[in-house]
């Protein structure tokens, strides 16, 4: 076969060497070009990580044993020889920016896996990578990637199999510097400054935030194949709010990096709240960012011994939970009862009443309620059963105000129910039976008491303390409520203000353990009504009009654009397929009920939605087998577009 002249650029050679020239046949595999050169340069030098990327095709040339001739590779080629693992700077949820070596040859999701590998961050499935927002930077303004720690020394081969000393990864204890970098990402960072948080970015509207969630890269192409070169900033975040088997022991520096990535959607006001959640927020920072500075790190204390007698407990709790089917059933025949009068509202009617006052009753995972208690042993008024709802608190302790909203799914979307209790006994009692009932678990559930204490517990938080705070403030009028709240109180109240209301609020929080305290800071934003939401505007398919489309955990939401109010929700449980029809750029998706709806996205590719869905779904599936092992092949046919499918 014919010989013929390929230009290859070697990178090693230098930005101004010129391309290497080898003679070469149509039948020569991708790895005799390597071999050739890297005889030809002449380099003494380890080439296993080098490969081939094809500019034009934007392509990598990773199979070794293809021809040039399969692959398409023809004279007017533009090769170049360069390492797969390159340099990347890394923007941390907390902060922190680290420049380490990244994976720019296999699809994000692998590198990402890279990434927390090197981190000991578990699950790396619910992160992802995305483009930062550019900012507009005054010219005396320094760049805010200044400090960079620097991670590029780490071996690769340490990363591909790490090993944990004294509860770090091996390659951290190589020297005191590497130490403090991990403990950097291990402990949760002080407040930052209102000048900081002032310069930071706001999502001012919807369409802001829709504008963030668009920038997402995807998970199945490379990042050479999405334009990310050497020494680029991307930003490190946890894309799924989908947080499977958090366990502090071993989750020191996901846990927080999850605090981080909540703590700045607050304060960005990313994600609404109310005054006394806000209030609640700020104390648990206050005491999260005081103990963490005064209580000794665990992470370098934790003897072999240890994690054996953790694992044995663990162990025994799974092996008791299997055998507790019995009990379970005993349990059924017992269930406690639950009744009383509710108020009951529905915002969805027509008409200018009010709350109104009935005698409800909760069986089985439904509700029922009468006109009222003698009318009880008939037919009610309407059966609402719980299962597949949607159940969020609206509370407000101070106020005495302790309502239930419910979204009931039906085939034409999700309606809204508002329940009013009279004080927090009732309250926690019926919260817990509607979350039970929306998993479709009964009151004679093993968990039901335990809910009622945890839902006890959060309002406890809210409460104020008069008789401690006295003494609280006259040592802590120094507190920084800046960095504590977001701007919108700031507006609202003065410092001195703020001040005791959060100190107010520390006093319920003040004897929690560091962990503690990260963990319920998080359980009150994964309940928070907005929690998890990601936004896209679209146009629905018949539409005039541009849309939101917010993507939840376990919800798709059509929202109104002008008003910002929920049109009609749809349940991923009620989803019967979804497609998309990459020529047109249109997602299509069938529910039960011969429900069909179909948009293309107006501020992203559908490319992003179809990641959020099939994430979501692969997540559930995941809970479903309790399986601590990715199965990358399922993620990445659900996720990875029609590459994949």
């Amino acid at each position: 076969m014919a010989t013929w002249d390929l230009s290859v650029t070697v990178e090693d050679l230098g930005p101004d060497s010129a391309p290497v020239s080898i003679g070469v046949a149509s039948d020569l595999h991708v790895g005799g070009v390597i071999l050739k050169l890297v005889e030809k340069t002449q380099i003494q030098r380890d080439w296993s990580d080098h490969a081939l990327w094809w500019e034009q095709k934007q392509m990598w040339l990773l199979r070794t044993a293809w021809t040039l001739e399969k692959y398409g590779v023809h004279a007017d080629a533009k090769l170049l020889f360069m390492p797969q693992h390159k340099p990347l700077r890394i923007h941390l949820p907390s902060g922190i920016t680290l420049r380490l070596r990244a994976c720019f040859s296999n699809p994000v999701l692998q590198t990402v896996m890279g990434i927390c590998s090197m981190l000991n961050i578990r699950h790396p499935e619910e992160l992802s990578l995305l483009r930062p927002i550019e900012k507009k930077k005054k010219k005396k303004e320094k760049d805010s990637d200044d400090d960079i720690y620097d991670l590029t020394e780490v071996p690769l081969t340490s990363v591909s199999r790490p090993c944990l000393y004294n509860g770090m990864p091996a390659h951290f204890a190589d020297s005191p510097q590497m130490e403090a970098i991990y403990k950097m990402l291990s402990v949760t960072q002080p407040p930052p400054s209102p000048e900081v948080l002032a310069k930071l970015y706001r999502p001012a509207s919807v369409v802001d935030k829709a504008h963030i969630h668009s920038r997402w890269l995807d998970s199945s192409r490379c990042l050479m194949q999405q334009g990310i070169q050497e020494n680029d900033r991307v930003w490190l975040r946890f894309k799924y709010y989908s947080f499977y088997d958090i366990e502090p022991k071993y989750d020191v520096v996901r846990l927080t990096q999850l605090y981080e990535q909540a703590r700045w959607a607050i304060l960005l006001e990313d994600i609404d709240c109310t005054e006394e959640e806000m209030m609640l927020f700020g104390a648990l920072q206050y005491h999260i960012s005081k103990v963490s500075q005064s209580e000794p790190q665990l992470l370098t204390s934790s003897a072999a011994m240890d994690d054996l007698e953790s694992a044995l407990q663990c162990l025994e709790v799974k092996m008791e939970g299997g055998s507790s089917s019995a009990s379970e059933m005993l349990n059924n025949m017992t269930a406690p009862d639950l009744n009383g009068y509710l108020k009951i509202f529905r915002p969805k009617r027509l008409t200018l009443k009010g709350y109104k006052q009935y005698w409800f009753t909760f069986q089985d995972t439904s509700i029922s309620y009468f006109k009222n208690k003698e009318e009880s042993i008939g037919e009610p008024i309407q059966q609402i059963n719980l299962k597949g709802c949607e159940v969020a608190p609206d509370v407000n302790v101070a106020a005495q105000k302790f309502l239930i909203r419910l979204l009931i799914p039906t085939p034409e979307g999700m309606n809204e129910v508002f329940l009013r209790c009279q004080d927090e006994q009732q309250y926690a009692q019926w919260m817990a039976a509607c979350r039970l009932g929306s998993k479709g678990k009964t009151l004679a559930d093993s968990s039901f008491q335990s809910e009622i204490e945890s839902i006890r517990s959060f309002l406890a938080m809210q409460k104020s303390n008069p008789s401690s705070h006295g003494n609280a403030a006259a040592s802590d009028e120094s507190i920084n409520t800046h960095s504590l709240v977001s701007p919108r109180y700031h507006k609202k109240y003065k410092a001195k203000q703020l001040t005791p209301r959060i100190l107010d609020a520390y006093q319920n929080v003040a004897q929690l353990s560091l962990t503690d305290a990260l963990m319920r800071f998080l359980q009150i934003w994964q309940a928070l009504p907005d929690f998890g939401l990601s936004f896209v505007v679209v146009r629905f398919k018949g539409s005039r009009k541009d849309e939101v489309l917010g993507i939840a955990p376990n919800r798709l939401i059509r929202i109104d654009l002008g008003v910002g109010d929920v049109v009609k929700t749809w349940r991923y449980n009620n989803m019967k397929q979804w497609n998309v029809n990459w020529d047109i750029r249109q997602v299509a998706i069938e529910f039960e009920g011969n429900i069909n709806i179909a948009f293309t996205c107006v501020t992203t590719d559908c490319k992003v939605v179809h990641e959020f869905i099939g994430g979501y779904i692969f997540m559930s599936t995941r809970s479903r087998e309790k399986s601590d092992t990715l199965n990358q092949e399922l993620f990445h046919k659900l996720t990875g577009g029609h590459e994949a499918l």
